[in-house]
């Protein structure tokens, strides 16, 4: 059956048409004619939290705006080459206009699902924190598995990823591990993700083959910028440093490098052992500390919303995933009801469908709640 390319392209230019409405790219241009203007002040690194700043930003909008202009242009090529296959009956051509409207759908659907990130840090960098639970060696096993998974995602984004600190099991796995993913948008890409995870496999930790389900945490939270209002006084944190431990360099392992900070008056603990310098590691953990006592705070501010709304429920993120190995093949995602039976693409990073899904379904649940 030949593809309707008309109607297929007519739905992609009302989409885009919404989407650059959203963005409102008018203002874009505008803030980025700003941007550049205080960057070339000739005074612009005296400050250089200041230029650090404005510099990203503009790096953020600009690429946003060669985006959303780029999917516009390959709409409007591909419009040119379809009618150049028709006229001339090109099967070859038609062919390879039908493989760019397919990646154009996906692309086109995945900038959509991004306009409706609008929370008040979605536009941050993300702290992921990946914690094994119940099922022992096959729950550490499995928040190593996770961590990969996220990592391997990042990386087929072209996202920076930094481990900031990993405590490993004794047999096999990690205990805990925290990582920042480093791009725009990345808190509100991946805030989905939050909540339990579930396994259910053949253990191969199991000399018997017996089946086994366990559990890992995963925790999302923004990374902060300076200008963010998180005062935490020195006599509420208590540091020790300690060795690290693990993979790492003869300088990593030998000294006492890795720093564990406690905020005392709520018994968060944060660790940070990539770098060879206590000091270093002391920063990067304070970054960590500060945006997990703000999502605490704001934890409180959504419970009492619910208090006062009447909302029983458990948390949306709890129970949220199940991966299941044995006695068939599926991921699912409790929340949106979205599946697939590709387990090993999913444990490979493909789990942006899943995203995209729960990017969705979110919405639609802030909506009913509003």
């Amino acid at each position: 059956m030949a593809r309707d390319y008309d109607a297929a392209l007519k739905a992609l230019g009302t989409t885009m048409t919404s989407i650059e409405s959203v963005l409102d790219l008018d203002a874009m241009r505008a803030e980025i004619a700003d941007l550049q203007e205080q960057v070339a002040a000739p005074d612009l690194w005296d400050d250089q939290a200041n230029a650090q700043r404005v510099t990203g930003r503009l790096s953020v909008l600009q690429a946003e705006l060669e985006r959303v202009s780029g999917l516009r242009s390959r709409i409007d090529d591909l419009a040119v080459l379809v009618e150049l296959g028709t006229e001339e009956g090109d099967s070859d051509v038609l062919a390879e206009a039908d493989v760019e409207l397919g990646r154009l759908e996906q692309a086109v659907e995945a900038l959509e699902v991004r306009t409706l990130l609008s929370g008040e840090y979605d536009a941050r960098e993300a702290l992921v924190t990946i914690r094994s639970g119940a099922g022992g060696v096959d729950a550490a096993d499995f928040a190593e598995m996770l961590q990969r998974m996220y990592v391997r995602w990042a990386e087929q984004h072209k996202y920076p990823v930094e481990v900031y600190d990993t405590s490993y099991a004794e047999e096999a796995g990690i205990k805990s591990t925290t990582f920042a993913v480093k791009a725009p948008y990345a808190y509100g890409t991946l805030s989905v993700e939050s909540g339990t995870h579930r396994l259910v496999r053949i253990s191969p930790f199991d000399n018997q083959g017996r089946r086994q389900t366990s559990f890992a945490a995963v925790e999302v939270v923004p990374v902060l910028e300076q200008t963010d209002e998180i005062d935490i006084p020195e006599d509420e944190v208590r540091v020790d440093v300690y060795r690290s431990s693990g993979p790492g360099g003869q300088s990593v392992n030998t000294t006492d490098s890795a720093v564990r900070l406690t905020h005392l008056p709520t018994g968060v603990v944060v660790s940070c052992q990539n770098e060879k310098s206590q000091l270093q590691n002391k920063a990067s953990a304070m970054v960590i500390l500060k945006a997990k006592l703000l999502a605490l705070k704001k934890a409180e501010e959504r419970a009492q919303l619910d208090e006062l709304r009447g909302d029983v429920q458990a948390s949306w993120g709890d129970q949220m995933r199940s991966y299941v190995l044995n006695p068939y093949q599926m991921v699912k995602d409790l929340r949106t009801e979205y599946e697939t039976g590709n387990t090993q693409a999913v444990f490979d990073g493909e789990i942006d469908p899943f995203i995209e899904a729960g990017i969705r379904w979110r919405r639609g649940a802030e909506a009913a709640a509003s």
